[in-house]
Protein backbone atom coordinates (compact mmCIF):
# COMPACT_ATOMS: atom_id res chain seq x y z
CA UNK A 1 0.00 0.00 0.00
CA UNK A 2 1.27 3.63 -0.25
CA UNK A 3 1.31 5.69 3.08
CA UNK A 4 2.93 9.02 4.17
CA UNK A 5 5.93 8.60 5.68
CA UNK A 6 8.35 10.47 8.06
CA UNK A 7 11.87 10.35 7.70
CA UNK A 8 13.03 12.82 10.27
CA UNK A 9 12.39 16.75 10.87
CA UNK A 10 11.86 18.40 7.41
CA UNK A 11 11.66 15.14 5.75
CA UNK A 12 8.92 13.13 4.34
CA UNK A 13 7.93 10.82 1.80
CA UNK A 14 4.84 8.64 0.45
CA UNK A 15 5.80 5.31 -0.36
CA UNK A 16 4.91 1.64 -0.47
CA UNK A 17 4.97 0.10 2.87
CA UNK A 18 3.33 -3.71 4.09
CA UNK A 19 -0.38 -3.54 4.42
CA UNK A 20 -0.82 -3.93 7.80
CA UNK A 21 -2.20 -7.52 9.34
CA UNK A 22 -4.38 -7.79 12.36
CA UNK A 23 -1.55 -8.33 14.85
CA UNK A 24 -3.72 -9.07 18.16
CA UNK A 25 -7.31 -10.26 18.82
CA UNK A 26 -8.94 -7.20 19.62
CA UNK A 27 -6.95 -5.35 16.36
CA UNK A 28 -9.00 -4.38 13.38
CA UNK A 29 -7.48 -3.35 9.64
CA UNK A 30 -9.62 -0.15 8.13
CA UNK A 31 -9.10 0.51 4.64
CA UNK A 32 -8.91 4.66 4.63
CA UNK A 33 -11.79 6.31 2.67
CA UNK A 34 -11.10 10.03 3.85
CA UNK A 35 -8.33 11.23 6.44
CA UNK A 36 -6.67 14.54 6.86
CA UNK A 37 -3.98 16.18 8.06
CA UNK A 38 -3.49 17.70 12.05
CA UNK A 39 -1.48 20.44 13.07
CA UNK A 40 -0.01 18.05 15.23
CA UNK A 41 1.61 16.50 11.95
CA UNK A 42 3.14 20.04 11.25
CA UNK A 43 4.43 19.88 14.73
CA UNK A 44 5.87 16.24 13.92
CA UNK A 45 7.52 17.60 11.39
CA UNK A 46 9.41 20.29 12.91
CA UNK A 47 11.23 17.61 15.02
CA UNK A 48 8.61 18.54 18.22
CA UNK A 49 7.68 15.22 19.08
CA UNK A 50 10.49 12.96 19.51
CA UNK A 51 8.37 9.95 19.78
CA UNK A 52 8.20 10.25 16.78
CA UNK A 53 10.54 7.83 14.69
CA UNK A 54 11.88 7.77 11.07
CA UNK A 55 9.87 5.55 8.78
CA UNK A 56 6.71 6.19 10.60
CA UNK A 57 2.96 6.69 9.04
CA UNK A 58 1.47 9.70 9.92
CA UNK A 59 -1.70 10.67 10.54
CA UNK A 60 -3.94 10.10 13.16
CA UNK A 61 -7.65 11.14 12.10
CA UNK A 62 -10.33 9.47 9.25
CA UNK A 63 -13.07 7.49 8.33
CA UNK A 64 -12.74 3.82 6.77
CA UNK A 65 -14.54 0.58 6.61
CA UNK A 66 -13.12 -2.83 8.12
CA UNK A 67 -11.18 -5.17 6.10
CA UNK A 68 -10.50 -7.25 8.76
CA UNK A 69 -11.23 -7.76 12.70
CA UNK A 70 -9.34 -10.17 14.98
CA UNK A 71 -11.16 -12.79 16.94
CA UNK A 72 -11.54 -10.86 20.23
CA UNK A 73 -13.53 -7.87 17.95
CA UNK A 74 -17.03 -8.51 18.90
CA UNK A 75 -18.98 -4.65 17.81
CA UNK A 76 -17.50 -4.00 14.33
CA UNK A 77 -17.16 -6.55 11.32
CA UNK A 78 -15.54 -6.16 8.05
CA UNK A 79 -17.62 -4.02 5.90
CA UNK A 80 -18.56 -1.70 8.46
CA UNK A 81 -17.98 2.27 8.25
CA UNK A 82 -16.82 3.54 11.09
CA UNK A 83 -15.16 6.37 12.50
CA UNK A 84 -11.12 6.46 13.67
CA UNK A 85 -10.69 8.28 16.71
CA UNK A 86 -7.48 10.10 17.76
CA UNK A 87 -6.39 8.11 20.60
CA UNK A 88 -6.50 4.49 21.05
CA UNK A 89 -8.21 3.30 24.60
CA UNK A 90 -8.31 -0.34 25.56
CA UNK A 91 -10.70 0.75 28.05
CA UNK A 92 -9.80 -1.45 31.20
CA UNK A 93 -6.97 0.11 32.76
CA UNK A 94 -7.07 2.26 35.40
CA UNK A 95 -6.98 5.51 33.43
CA UNK A 96 -9.59 4.22 31.02
CA UNK A 97 -11.84 4.05 33.89
CA UNK A 98 -11.40 7.61 34.73
CA UNK A 99 -11.97 8.18 31.03
CA UNK A 100 -8.97 9.62 30.31
CA UNK A 101 -8.03 7.38 27.48
CA UNK A 102 -5.07 9.95 26.52
CA UNK A 103 -3.62 8.16 29.01
CA UNK A 104 -4.33 4.84 28.43
CA UNK A 105 -1.50 2.15 30.19
CA UNK A 106 -1.89 0.23 26.43
CA UNK A 107 -2.65 2.95 23.99
CA UNK A 108 -3.55 6.60 24.21
CA UNK A 109 -2.27 9.15 21.28
CA UNK A 110 -0.40 6.46 19.64
CA UNK A 111 -1.72 6.34 15.85
CA UNK A 112 0.93 8.31 13.73
CA UNK A 113 3.33 8.52 17.14
CA UNK A 114 4.18 5.28 18.01
CA UNK A 115 2.40 2.94 15.47
CA UNK A 116 1.49 3.57 11.85
CA UNK A 117 -1.32 6.10 11.53
CA UNK A 118 -3.91 7.19 9.09
CA UNK A 119 -2.35 8.79 6.21
CA UNK A 120 -2.24 5.54 4.32
CA UNK A 121 -4.76 3.28 2.17
CA UNK A 122 -4.96 1.36 5.33
CA UNK A 123 -4.39 1.29 9.25
CA UNK A 124 -4.06 -1.04 11.79
CA UNK A 125 -6.44 -0.23 14.97
CA UNK A 126 -5.81 -1.65 18.09
CA UNK A 127 -8.13 -2.17 20.72
CA UNK A 128 -11.25 -1.70 17.68
CA UNK A 129 -14.15 -1.90 20.02
CA UNK A 130 -13.24 1.04 22.32
CA UNK A 131 -11.51 2.78 19.45
CA UNK A 132 -13.78 2.85 16.65
CA UNK A 133 -17.61 4.20 16.01
CA UNK A 134 -20.28 3.53 13.94
CA UNK A 135 -21.13 5.64 11.39
CA UNK A 136 -24.70 5.87 11.20
CA UNK A 137 -26.62 5.58 7.61
CA UNK A 138 -26.51 8.72 5.46
CA UNK A 139 -23.89 10.58 7.86
CA UNK A 140 -21.75 13.63 5.87
CA UNK A 141 -17.84 11.56 5.97
CA UNK A 142 -16.15 14.67 5.63
CA UNK A 143 -17.88 16.46 8.38
CA UNK A 144 -17.14 13.02 10.85
CA UNK A 145 -13.51 13.62 10.55
CA UNK A 146 -13.54 16.40 12.23
CA UNK A 147 -14.65 14.23 15.04
CA UNK A 148 -11.50 12.10 15.10
CA UNK A 149 -9.40 15.22 16.79
CA UNK A 150 -10.01 18.74 16.28
CA UNK A 151 -13.67 18.83 17.53
CA UNK A 152 -13.24 16.70 20.54
CA UNK A 153 -10.02 18.35 20.92
CA UNK A 154 -11.09 22.23 21.00
CA UNK A 155 -14.24 21.38 22.99
CA UNK A 156 -12.54 19.09 25.55
CA UNK A 157 -9.10 20.55 25.96
CA UNK A 158 -10.06 24.20 25.60
CA UNK A 159 -14.32 24.62 26.31
CA UNK A 160 -14.64 22.15 28.95
CA UNK A 161 -11.18 22.91 30.67
CA UNK A 162 -12.04 26.28 30.63
CA UNK A 163 -15.39 25.87 31.74
CA UNK A 164 -16.97 28.29 29.69
CA UNK A 165 -20.15 28.99 31.23
CA UNK A 166 -23.11 31.69 30.06
CA UNK A 167 -22.07 35.08 30.30
CA UNK A 168 -18.10 34.83 29.91
CA UNK A 169 -16.39 36.67 28.11
CA UNK A 170 -14.11 34.46 26.01
CA UNK A 171 -10.88 34.91 24.11
CA UNK A 172 -9.40 32.22 21.87
CA UNK A 173 -5.85 32.78 20.84
CA UNK A 174 -5.11 30.82 17.11
CA UNK A 175 -7.86 30.80 14.69
CA UNK A 176 -6.42 27.53 13.01
CA UNK A 177 -8.44 24.54 12.74
CA UNK A 178 -8.32 23.59 16.87
CA UNK A 179 -8.94 27.49 17.66
CA UNK A 180 -12.13 27.57 15.55
CA UNK A 181 -13.54 23.65 16.68
CA UNK A 182 -13.17 25.53 20.04
CA UNK A 183 -15.14 28.52 18.97
CA UNK A 184 -17.75 26.52 17.51
CA UNK A 185 -18.01 24.06 20.71
CA UNK A 186 -18.02 27.10 23.15
CA UNK A 187 -21.40 28.19 21.82
CA UNK A 188 -22.82 25.56 22.90
CA UNK A 189 -22.94 27.65 26.49
CA UNK A 190 -23.76 30.98 24.76
CA UNK A 191 -20.58 33.30 26.11
CA UNK A 192 -21.55 36.74 25.86
CA UNK A 193 -18.27 37.50 23.74
CA UNK A 194 -16.45 35.56 22.27
CA UNK A 195 -12.90 37.04 20.83
CA UNK A 196 -10.61 35.85 18.21
CA UNK A 197 -6.71 35.99 18.40
CA UNK A 198 -4.58 35.35 15.03
CA UNK A 199 -2.25 36.87 12.82
CA UNK A 200 -4.05 35.73 9.84
CA UNK A 201 -7.04 38.47 8.70
CA UNK A 202 -8.37 35.53 6.03
CA UNK A 203 -8.88 33.27 9.01
CA UNK A 204 -10.28 35.82 11.50
CA UNK A 205 -12.45 36.59 8.79
CA UNK A 206 -13.60 32.98 8.91
CA UNK A 207 -13.61 32.92 12.28
CA UNK A 208 -16.98 35.95 11.70
CA UNK A 209 -18.89 33.54 10.17
CA UNK A 210 -18.60 30.74 12.66
CA UNK A 211 -19.86 32.92 15.41
CA UNK A 212 -17.35 35.33 16.93
CA UNK A 213 -18.06 38.60 18.44
CA UNK A 214 -15.23 40.47 17.45
CA UNK A 215 -11.20 39.40 16.08
CA UNK A 216 -8.34 40.52 17.05
CA UNK A 217 -4.73 40.83 14.21
CA UNK A 218 -1.95 40.02 16.50
CA UNK A 219 0.69 41.01 13.78
CA UNK A 220 1.78 44.03 15.25
CA UNK A 221 2.56 42.90 18.69
CA UNK A 222 -0.32 44.47 20.63
CA UNK A 223 -2.72 41.92 20.75
CA UNK A 224 -2.29 42.03 24.63
CA UNK A 225 -3.42 45.87 24.43
CA UNK A 226 -6.30 46.04 22.09
CA UNK A 227 -7.71 42.98 23.59
CA UNK A 228 -7.71 44.81 27.19
CA UNK A 229 -9.44 47.74 25.44
CA UNK A 230 -11.85 45.37 24.07
CA UNK A 231 -13.19 44.19 27.58
CA UNK A 232 -12.93 47.71 29.27
CA UNK A 233 -9.76 46.96 31.12
CA UNK A 234 -11.14 43.98 32.91
CA UNK A 235 -9.56 41.26 30.51
CA UNK A 236 -11.43 37.84 29.94
CA UNK A 237 -13.60 35.07 31.78
CA UNK A 238 -11.06 31.94 29.67
CA UNK A 239 -8.47 32.07 27.27
CA UNK A 240 -7.78 29.20 25.62
CA UNK A 241 -4.57 29.02 24.14
CA UNK A 242 -4.98 27.44 20.47
CA UNK A 243 -1.47 27.75 18.77
CA UNK A 244 1.61 25.81 21.17
CA UNK A 245 4.16 28.52 20.96
CA UNK A 246 5.78 31.09 24.04
CA UNK A 247 4.29 34.66 22.32
CA UNK A 248 0.60 32.95 22.43
CA UNK A 249 0.83 31.94 25.65
CA UNK A 250 2.37 34.95 27.10
CA UNK A 251 -1.08 36.27 25.48
CA UNK A 252 -3.04 34.18 27.70
CA UNK A 253 -1.37 34.74 30.88
CA UNK A 254 -1.63 38.38 30.50
CA UNK A 255 -5.43 39.02 29.54
CA UNK A 256 -6.97 36.59 32.30
CA UNK A 257 -9.06 38.47 34.90
CA UNK A 258 -8.99 37.10 38.56
CA UNK A 259 -10.94 33.99 39.06
CA UNK A 260 -10.01 33.31 35.41
CA UNK A 261 -9.16 30.10 33.44
CA UNK A 262 -6.38 29.56 30.74
CA UNK A 263 -6.65 26.26 28.89
CA UNK A 264 -3.68 25.08 27.18
CA UNK A 265 -5.05 23.43 24.20
CA UNK A 266 -1.55 23.78 21.75
CA UNK A 267 1.33 21.32 21.19
CA UNK A 268 4.33 23.46 23.24
CA UNK A 269 7.73 22.49 21.59
CA UNK A 270 9.53 24.63 23.84
CA UNK A 271 9.26 26.23 27.27
CA UNK A 272 7.45 29.01 28.11
CA UNK A 273 7.72 31.81 30.65
CA UNK A 274 4.73 31.23 33.61
CA UNK A 275 4.44 34.56 35.04
CA UNK A 276 3.43 33.04 38.60
CA UNK A 277 4.30 35.59 40.67
CA UNK A 278 1.19 37.87 38.64
CA UNK A 279 -1.04 35.00 38.43
CA UNK A 280 -0.61 33.34 42.09
CA UNK A 281 -2.34 35.99 43.45
CA UNK A 282 -5.55 36.37 41.01
CA UNK A 283 -7.23 33.03 41.89
CA UNK A 284 -6.15 31.69 38.32
CA UNK A 285 -7.30 27.86 37.42
CA UNK A 286 -4.84 26.71 34.21
CA UNK A 287 -5.25 23.78 32.55
CA UNK A 288 -3.40 21.24 30.09
CA UNK A 289 -4.76 18.15 28.26
CA UNK A 290 -4.32 15.94 25.81
CA UNK A 291 -7.68 14.96 23.95
CA UNK A 292 -9.76 11.72 25.19
CA UNK A 293 -12.15 12.06 23.34
CA UNK A 294 -15.11 10.93 25.40
CA UNK A 295 -17.16 13.57 23.69
CA UNK A 296 -17.01 11.55 20.15
CA UNK A 297 -20.71 10.24 20.91
CA UNK A 298 -22.45 13.19 22.07
CA UNK A 299 -20.50 15.65 19.20
CA UNK A 300 -21.73 12.54 16.61
CA UNK A 301 -25.56 13.68 17.64
CA UNK A 302 -24.79 17.28 17.77
CA UNK A 303 -23.96 17.27 14.20
CA UNK A 304 -26.73 14.41 13.27
CA UNK A 305 -29.12 16.93 14.77
CA UNK A 306 -27.44 19.96 12.67
CA UNK A 307 -26.56 21.97 16.02
CA UNK A 308 -22.81 21.24 14.87
CA UNK A 309 -21.43 22.02 10.97
CA UNK A 310 -18.03 21.12 11.43
CA UNK A 311 -17.47 20.74 7.68
CA UNK A 312 -17.26 24.48 7.34
CA UNK A 313 -13.96 24.07 8.27
CA UNK A 314 -12.81 22.36 5.08
CA UNK A 315 -11.75 24.06 2.49
CA UNK A 316 -9.42 22.04 0.38
CA UNK A 317 -9.95 18.82 -0.80
CA UNK A 318 -6.76 16.23 -2.10
CA UNK A 319 -6.90 13.17 -3.45
CA UNK A 320 -4.56 10.80 -0.95
CA UNK A 321 -1.69 10.67 -3.89
CA UNK A 322 -1.49 13.93 -3.94
CA UNK A 323 -0.66 13.99 -0.26
CA UNK A 324 2.59 15.72 -0.33
CA UNK A 325 0.99 18.45 -1.89
CA UNK A 326 -1.85 18.65 0.27
CA UNK A 327 1.52 19.01 2.97
CA UNK A 328 2.30 22.34 1.16
CA UNK A 329 -0.83 23.53 1.23
CA UNK A 330 -1.60 22.99 5.17
CA UNK A 331 1.89 23.82 5.63
CA UNK A 332 1.46 27.11 3.76
CA UNK A 333 -1.80 27.94 5.25
CA UNK A 334 -1.83 31.58 5.15
CA UNK A 335 -1.38 32.51 1.67
CA UNK A 336 -3.25 28.99 0.83
CA UNK A 337 -6.23 29.78 2.96
CA UNK A 338 -6.23 26.67 4.24
CA UNK A 339 -8.65 25.29 7.37
CA UNK A 340 -8.89 21.62 6.85
CA UNK A 341 -8.29 19.59 4.06
CA UNK A 342 -10.12 16.05 3.37
CA UNK A 343 -7.51 13.06 1.68
CA UNK A 344 -10.02 10.80 -0.37
CA UNK A 345 -8.10 7.32 -1.29
CA UNK A 346 -10.04 6.40 -4.45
Amino acid sequence: MKALVYHGPGNRAYEEKPKPQVQDTTDAVVKITKTTICGTDLHIMKGDVPTVTDGRTLGHEGVGIIEEVGEGVSNFKKGDPVLISCITACGKCDNCKKQMYSHCENGGWILGNTIDGTQAEYVRIPYADTSLYHIPEGADKEALVMLSDILPTGFEVGVLNGKVKPGDVVAIVGAGPIGLAALLTAQFYSPAEIIMVDLDDNRLEASKEFGATKTVNSSDGNAIDKIMELTNNKGVDVSIEAVGIPTTFDICQNIIKAGGHIANVGVHGQSVDLKLEELWVHNITMTTGLVDTYTIPMLMKTLDSGQLEPEQLITHHFELDNIMEAYDTFGNAAEEKALKIILENK
